[in-house]
């Protein structure tokens, strides 16, 4: 899934090239690049399709030059998750109706390849002998508020040692809640990543979101075809605006969760930039070859390799320049982003957004 705008990360992801075909951990590969060398470990590059927006298209045949046109699903609008991944098991079930298939964010962090790897092999195994529906969760190592939380049944599925059926789901809670979740030991955080046969997922649709699975179903001869833009553009018209959580995990009774550990960040903001940049003995973490620091300390700076920048006298702030914007503010008001981007939208443009 490779369609978001990224606007916590303004001003580095902006609507026209949004932070999962940036080089935002200075790596020398996009956050979708990293993602794709990744999958490409478990799958063949003709078995992995992304899924972006109509107006992403060209950046992703440039940045996955190992793709087809064909695997590269434009969605005509922003519809949530569950139109996204519906538009692609669908597309799918063409050619394989007995696909087993993994569901993963294009713009996530992942520092342990093999344990990731191994996780998503051990799903898929689950998956393809069992009528189930697969999320993976996080030990939480705080008490995060921007994650959701999964709570899980203690007891391990009679078939497996490492699954275990999923209790509740829960939207991000205050930090009340989240100390609580966090003390309880039976709640995980959700990564958005998933794991289901077609077949499973297919008949997820079917019960408990049916005007969607008919809207695929009944112009799924469009698929591969001149006619497959037309039909999605239709479709997605008529689609509701919601996420595959709501939309099917948090009613489904086959849903269970498999707790995972492999260095994951939703990679959501700034911050959590910070948690994943090498710092310096001042703990700022800095991404920019040409950077001075005096008196600071707990910043992120995160600046072009041509430029050369001076602070001095700052403590925990984030400072990014993006060609022609500069942003300077406390990394503790960094939720502020947003509003700072809707509002320059309304005051200077939609040019600078």
């Amino acid at each position: 899934m490779a369609g978001g705008i990224g606007s916590r990360f303004w001003p580095m992801s902006r609507t026209a090239h949004p932070k999962q075909f940036l080089d935002i951990l200075g790596t020398g590969r996009s956050l979708l690049q990293q993602t794709f060398d990744r999958v490409l470990k478990i799958c063949p590059a003709d078995q992995i399709y992304v899924v972006t927006n109509e107006s992403y298209i060209d950046l992703v045949k440039n940045q996955l030059p190992e793709i087809s046109i064909d695997q590269i699903l434009g969605e005509p609008l922003r519809r949530n998750t569950a139109p996204c991944i519906a538009y692609a098991t669908y597309k799918i079930a063409i050619s394989n109706p007995n696909a087993n298939i993994m569901v993963a964010p294009s713009d996530h962090v992942i520092a342990d390849d093999i344990a990731f790897e191994k996780a998503i092999v051990l799903a898929m195994d689950f998956t393809e002998k069992n009528d189930s529906l697969v999320t993976l969760g996080i030990h939480p190592s705080r008490p995060d508020t921007g994650y959701g939380y999964i709570q899980y049944v203690d007891k391990p599925v009679d078939n497996s040692d490492s699954l275990f059926k999923v209790k509740t789901f829960t939207e991000k809670p205050n930090l009340d809640m989240a100390k609580f979740f966090l003390s309880s030991g039976d709640f995980l955080w959700n990564a958005g990543i998933f794991v289901w046969s077609l077949k499973s997922i297919r008949a997820a649709f079917e019960k408990y979101l049916p005007e969607m699975h008919t809207l695929f179903t009944e112009g799924s001869e469009n698929f591969g075809t001149k006619n497959e833009a037309k039909f999605i553009k239709n479709t997605y018209a008529l689609c509701t605006n919601i996420s595959i959580d709501y939309g099917i995990m948090e009613k489904a009774d086959n849903v269970f969760v498999l707790p995972s550990e492999f260095g994951w960040s939703d990679l959501g903001t700034w911050g959590s930039l910070y948690d994943h940049t090498t710092k310096d003995k001042n703990d700022n973490a800095i991404v920019g070859k040409n950077v001075m620091m005096y008196d600071s300390m707990n910043n992120i700076v995160n600046v072009p390799a041509n430029k050369l920048v001076v602070l001095q006298g700052l403590d925990g702030y984030i400072v990014v320049q993006s060609d022609d914007l500069l942003l300077v503010c406390k990394k503790e008001d960094e939720q502020q982003i947003k509003t700072y981007v809707n509002d320059v939208k309304l005051n200077k443009g939609d040019k600078w957004v």
